[in-house]
């Protein structure tokens, strides 16, 4: 359900998606925004939809996502690639798989 969402997002223009790993307790995004959608209203518009699909979905009421979210702005000079890659290896590093290619919730536009 919230790759889903993450998806319509990309689809419809809300943002460009470069990277992603939805990890158990979080969601790790590399992506960069449309021109008519700031941050928080993009990512507003993620956590509540997705919420509401995974509260109906569990049978749960209640907020399914903390408040808030750290955000970290690229600078010209950090490539692109290196930190997609970091991304993707977040399952390693937490050590939910051993190899990336056996965990089933990530993606990036270079595959």
């Amino acid at each position: 359900m919230v790759i889903r969402e993450m998806r319509g997002l990309h689809d419809n223009g809300w943002l460009s998606s470069f990277a992603w790993v939805l990890m158990p307790d979080r969601l790790h995004w590399l992506f960069e925004l449309g021109p008519s959608y700031p941050l928080d209203r993009t990512l507003k518009r993620l956590k509540g939809r997705s919420g509401q699909a995974l509260g109906h979905s569990l049978q749960r009421s209640g907020p399914i996502w903390q408040p808030g979210y750290h955000d970290h702005a690229l600078r010209c000079e950090e490539d692109v690639q290196v930190i997609a890659r970091y991304i993707i290896a977040n399952p390693l590093r937490a050590g939910l798989v051993s190899r990336i290619g056996d965990y089933p919730w990530w993606d990036a536009v270079w595959l």
